[in-house]
């Protein structure tokens, strides 16, 4: 296989220009077409091996309309059998999901004017029950099979983290919290574990979640990382008896909010200091510190200080390489935003089915995202480039 021209990174530091993106999609896809197929030959190409069982037929030009603009695909024939790339299927598991969502709501007379104008724009007037159950069968089954597959190895760190979702529940309009958990294994692999749905986030929600978890067998569990939620702290220890770290993000949210608009810089540079430490004693020992400067003017934010120490700060425990990921839930950003744009185009789910269908679909997709990323990673022997740039990229890829 031919070495890329140009390195990944490279590409992506030219900045977002069409030309640019489509190049750099182009040369990716390629790449896992690539791939895919010295797996089902088992040899790469020109290689002689007792071990390969099929060979390269030429190739066949496909154009991809993608959201960078139409590309030019050779897609690789094989001389027995066929081959075609899983990212042309006409529609993605996740744009099915939305459609069927969108279609249940207009059924069951749910819809808003906003929904009316979606299902038009979508041309899927005259759409019936029987259609909608089909297409939601399929999906609920890929998306049942990936919440409930098994967990296998060790998962050393955790991150749940809950977006809102509105749905009709006996008659009325509630808002009811959609929990995701993601975790990375000790080989670096990061996967979405799971999702649920639940009006209340008390304790036993929080126990049923990672019970059952447990049971498709979660295991290895060092930290689990989330915003402060009563329950979850009280289930973890219950169920996982792993520490526990509250997001600091979410920390230095709460703890602003006890300074006034003028002094939230000064407050936040001088927690700051804490966590510029370069190991847990120290880290500990200017926090002890600052609160007891900031105990006169704020005397709230001090005493929240002294509650929270050993929660925030947990993540002084860990490897140093790993402290930046695991001292917030920020990895789960963008899977959040992700929920919420596409959420936001439904508005008010059916039921709650509608929106594990629809969240369960992303998530599906996200892994499989996350698996293309490390696998490009792999090939190309890159191990630096950043989560950003990766996003660049699959943005482009999935879409």
């Amino acid at each position: 296989m031919a070495k890329a021209s140009m390195a990944l990174a490279e590409l992506v530091e030219k900045g977002a220009s069409d030309d640019v993106v489509r190049e750099l999609l182009t040369h990716i896809v390629q790449r896992v077409m690539d791939f895919e197929i010295e797996q089902r030959c088992g040899a790469e190409y020109g290689e002689r091996t007792v071990d390969r069982n099929n060979s390269r037929n030429g190739y066949r030009d496909r154009l991809w309309e993608t959201r960078a603009g139409a590309i030019d695909l050779k897609i690789p024939k094989l001389r027995k059998g066929s081959y075609f790339p899983g990212f042309l299927e006409p529609r993605r598991t996740a744009e099915k999901a939305l459609v069927a969502v969108v279609q249940e709501a207009y059924i069951q007379g749910v819809s808003t004017r906003s929904v009316d104008e979606l299902v038009k724009a979508m041309g899927m007037t005259g759409i019936s029950k029987s259609q909608v159950s089909r297409l939601c069968g399929e999906i609920d089954e890929r998306v049942g099979a990936f919440l409930n597959r098994p967990i296998e190895g060790d998962w050393p760190y955790l991150w749940i983290d809950a977006t809102y979702v509105k749905v009709r529940q006996a008659g009325r309009i509630v808002s009811v919290a959609v929990i995701i958990a993601v975790a990375v294994n000790t080989d670096g692999v990061r996967e979405v574990l799971g999702v649920n749905v639940g009006t209340s986030e008390a304790e036993p929600f929080w126990t049923d979640f990672l019970r059952s978890l447990t049971r498709r067998g979660l295991r290895g569990v060092k930290l689990v990382i989330s915003d402060a939620h009563l329950g979850l702290k009280a289930a973890i220890a219950k169920v996982i008896k792993a520490t526990w770290q509250r997001c600091r993000v979410h920390f230095m949210r709460n703890a602003l909010a006890y300074a006034g608009k003028g002094q939230r810089q000064m407050v936040l540079a001088m927690i700051n200091t804490a966590f510029a430490q370069e190991s847990a004693e120290a880290a500990r020992s200017q926090w002890d510190v600052v609160a007891d400067q900031l105990r006169k003017k704020f005397p709230k934010l001090a005493d929240m200080m002294e509650d929270t120490k050993l929660d925030v700060l947990a993540f002084f425990d860990f490897p140093k390489a790993h402290r930046t990921q695991i001292a917030s839930t920020n990895p789960l950003e963008r899977v959040n935003a992700e929920v919420k744009r596409r959420t936001d185009v439904v508005g008010i789910f059916p039921n709650d089915a509608a929106i594990v269908r629809l969240v369960g679909a992303l998530m599906l997709e996200q892994n499989d995202e996350w698996q293309l990323q490390r696998r490009y990673m792999q090939l190309e022997g890159l191990k630096t480039v950043s989560d950003n740039q990766l996003h660049r990229i699959s943005a482009v890829v999935n879409r």
